[in-house]
């Protein structure tokens, strides 16, 4: 695998973020730095893709890899496959395209993703 050259000293919060992106119960905030960018997904109690993200995609599953690590919240995933696994706080994930998932309670899942951010919930 290739590696990554950083090239400038940077730090950006994500509560200023470079974009903001707001289907239903979710929240993506986006920031650039440099080469890379990272978001910070936060999904809503209640929220699914298949009923919030997939209104503005337009796919029958989640078509994004993800790589992220959960701080808050749990977050089940499920493959086209019926593979399962549930995310919560201090889990690293990756995640295939074609899945769908949701929030398990009543805390908000947060993620921060360093692959998947540049696209994920961009109107199709």
């Amino acid at each position: 695998m290739a590696g990554v050259t950083i090239n400038a000293l940077e730090a950006k919060s994500f509560d200023e973020p470079d974009e903001k992106r707001r289907p239903p119960k979710t929240q993506v905030d986006v920031v650039n730095l440099g080469d890379a960018t990272l978001g910070r997904f936060t999904f809503e109690p209640g929220w699914r893709w298949s009923e919030t993200v997939k209104t503005v995609v337009h796919t029958d599953t989640c078509q994004v890899n993800h790589v992220g690590i959960c701080t808050a919240g749990t977050l089940t995933v499920e493959m086209e496959d019926g593979t399962r696994t549930t995310v919560s706080p201090g889990h690293a994930y990756t995640i295939p395209a074609g899945h769908d998932a949701w929030v398990e309670g009543d805390e908000a899942f947060v993620g921060y993703e360093v692959m998947s951010a540049a696209i994920f919930a961009k109107p199709a």
